[in-house]
């Protein structure tokens, strides 16, 4: 009876499990923000502990479960809504190459070795730093790269001067404007900054997406 009472709950966790991860939308492993990763330890354990203690009632372990799933889809929510709350909990991406140099202070600064980063290059098949323009080092963990064209001539990688509405001072200061610089070209459009969705900066000029034209 106790080794049907195991089986049971382990085949019932299994589907119940696989139908929470689809309500909540996930992928793959790696690309698990901190708060997507805590929500999957505590499922995990939570099955653990019901089968090992099988004389429980097995509604203990659902009900924790259940409510992970919607604290999971809320804070989801307001991670969209909230560009604030998604910078904080989830973190935003390094600039590690910039214009073919490494940026070590901010590879210290993300506890980002050299070995990291060559293996991350050599997993993207890149034999040289040489080769690289740009590469960033995203929330997941992963690092994006942008190639040299074949002639390796610099390009302007487009750099996010708004984002949800707020204004990106290291942009900025990356491309060495200011907020009354910004400001100023938005007014010869007739926008403020609270109207616009995203800008970015690419070959001196602006390219906008306004609120009204998102859905």
């Amino acid at each position: 009876m106790e080794l049907f009472n195991v089986v049971f709950r382990t085949l019932f966790f299994y589907f119940f499990i696989t139908l929470a991860y689809r309500i909540m939308g996930k992928r793959e492993v790696g690309q698990l923000g901190i708060i997507d990763l805590i929500v999957s330890i505590l499922i995990a354990e939570l099955v653990a502990i019901s089968i090992e203690n099988n004389k429980d009632s097995i509604f203990l372990t659902i009900l924790p479960i259940s409510l992970l799933v919607v604290l999971e889809l809320v804070l989801a929510y307001i991670s969209i809504k909230s560009r604030t709350f998604r910078t904080i909990f989830g973190g935003k991406p390094s600039l590690i190459i910039a214009n073919g140099k490494i940026n070590y202070r901010e590879m210290v600064k993300q506890r980002y070795s050299m070995d990291d980063l060559l293996l991350s290059l050599r997993q993207k098949e890149i034999r040289n730093i040489e080769d690289v323009e740009y590469a960033f080092l995203e929330p997941n963990g992963k690092l994006s790269v942008f190639k040299y064209n074949f002639f390796k001539l610099k390009s302007a990688y487009p750099m996010p001067l708004i984002v949800d509405g707020r204004v990106q001072d290291k942009a900025l200061k990356y491309i060495r404007k200011t907020k009354a610089w910004l400001e100023m070209e938005l007014s010869y459009k007739k926008l403020k900054i609270k109207d616009v969705f995203y800008a970015f900066y690419r070959n001196k000029k602006i390219y906008i997406v306004k609120k009204s034209e998102t859905i």
